[in-house]
């Protein structure tokens, strides 16, 4: 079957990429490996569910027995549940419905440099196009650790949101940003949780201050933390693990196990060798400014091709592909630094840029200013008067060079920021910008007030 264009995986650049070439008058072949994959990740799997739970969470009650915690808990399921299969179901209508869409439902691999072969339940298709469009994603790593296959007791961030009964006791196998956005919401629902981090500290890409800021919150709520500790193996829902510090073996006992050591790029059921695409050391797909793989008819958008693994950035690989094929080629990779990111821990924790560490490492001559939540009045408003807000910036040419949001609204006013990296502005633009008050953002002028 010709088409003009294959598109491998139904995510956000990849769902968006369809209708756009549909529009045009191009016939697409759209491939998705589950139907309950229609969307992507983040309708799915990802930021839909897990923000839908969290903000469940941060309303749920700590001063209630153990049966209405469990009550409550189904019910947010049940919410999440109705939230991404109503989204599922519209993202899957909007193309199905486009009479220059086809959607074939299986896996698809590479039958050559321009022709995929989707296998599907009972049958498989060659489909044939000049352009192919990889959207794949990334899914969980799995860590070498015995104990974890076959154990209905281990989940992963994607497993662990289909629970029909909240676990008195999780552990948590990673102190990075999976980890504990899942350990602050699992807390705030009423669970004992305990986080196994194999390094010397949690939250590695972050200042110090900043780490222990969370950490400090997050114990607050009953989450407890083992560092420089070696997971060796798991018993149903214990966790045997060597600690460094005390040297010694540990038996944690729990009722569930997440396995939060990050993510990688899905290539494995691809065969990208019969296409002539390339990937790296890390096995994400190699790619050019323009999103071309090195096979020249073959472009990989979104997590599959590595870097920040976020879906407002597989939406800006569609822009990037449409100027490159379709516009003047000018929008590429690298314009789009700085990003921010958020994880909705509780309260969230949003960044942008280096961190006063990365900043001094670069050997940049600079200057960092703080900010504790508490001295807020918005936050006050709020009664989430704890956090920490941190911001580096070039101390001789007045460049914002990164900043760090640890409170409430952390992700909204996290985007001012980057607007004023985005177009170059010194630090003295938060600083003198009026804003709303009582809000978090003005919590800026203070903030940049050096």
């Amino acid at each position: 079957m010709k088409f003009d264009a294959i598109i491998i995986g139904f995510g956000k650049a990849g769902k968006t990429l369809a209708g756009f070439l549909a529009k045009k008058g191009e016939k697409v072949a759209l491939i998705e490996r589950s139907e309950k994959m229609y969307g992507g990740t983040c309708i799915n799997i990802g930021c839909i569910p897990t923000k839908t739970l969290v903000h469940s969470a941060h309303l749920a009650r700590r001063d209630v027995s153990w049966q209405e915690k469990q009550e409550y808990f189904r019910a947010a399921m049940e919410q999440k549940d109705a939230v991404v299969s109503f989204l599922r179901e519209k993202n899957y209508e909007k193309l199905a419905d486009d009479p220059n869409v086809t959607i074939f439902l299986g896996v698809g691999s590479f039958a050559g440099k321009n022709a995929v072969e989707v296998r599907g339940k009972d049958s498989a298709v060659t489909l044939e196009a000049p352009k192919i469009f990889i959207n794949t994603g990334s899914e969980t790593v799995i860590p070498n650790i015995p104990g974890i296959a076959g154990n209905s007791r281990v989940f992963t961030s994607t497993t662990l949101l289909d629970l029909k009964e909240l676990p008195q006791r999780l552990t948590i196998i990673g102190g990075g940003y999976i980890g504990l956005e899942f350990a602050s919401m699992f807390a705030s629902f009423g669970t004992q949780v305990t986080v196994l981090e194999k390094g010397p500290q949690v939250l590695p890409r972050e200042d110090r201050d900043i780490a222990a800021a969370v950490q400090g919150i997050l114990e607050k709520k009953g989450v407890q933390f083992k560092t420089h500790v070696n997971v060796t193996r798991i018993d149903g829902g214990t966790v045997v693990y060597e600690d460094h510090a005390a040297q010694k073996e540990v038996r944690l006992e729990g009722d569930a196990v997440l396995l939060a050591a990050g993510r990688r790029p899905s290539t494995e059921a691809l065969a990208l060798e019969n296409a002539g695409v390339e990937v790296n050391a890390r096995g994400a797909i190699v790619v050019d400014e323009h999103l071309r793989t090195t096979n020249p008819q073959v472009y990989a958008l979104g997590d599959v091709k590595g870097g920040p693994l976020f879906t407002y950035i597989s939406l800006d690989d569609f822009r990037i592909v449409c100027s490159s094929l379709y516009g003047t080629g000018d929008r590429r990779i690298s314009d789009r630094e700085p990003v921010s990111s958020t994880v909705f821990i509780d309260p969230p924790l949003a960044h942008i840029g280096l961190t006063a560490a990365q900043a001094q490492s670069a050997g940049r001559h600079i200057k960092v200013n703080t900010l504790p939540v508490a001295a807020i009045p918005r936050a006050r408003t709020l009664n989430q008067a704890e956090g920490l807000f941190k911001i580096v910036v070039d101390a001789d040419t007045r460049e914002i060079l990164g900043c760090t949001l640890f409170g409430p609204e952390a992700g909204e006013v996290i985007n001012t920021v980057a607007v004023a990296m985005k177009t170059e502005k010194k630090y003295t633009f938060l600083r003198d910008f009026i804003f709303t008050h009582p809000s978090m953002s003005e919590a800026l002028n203070d903030l940049a007030n050096f």
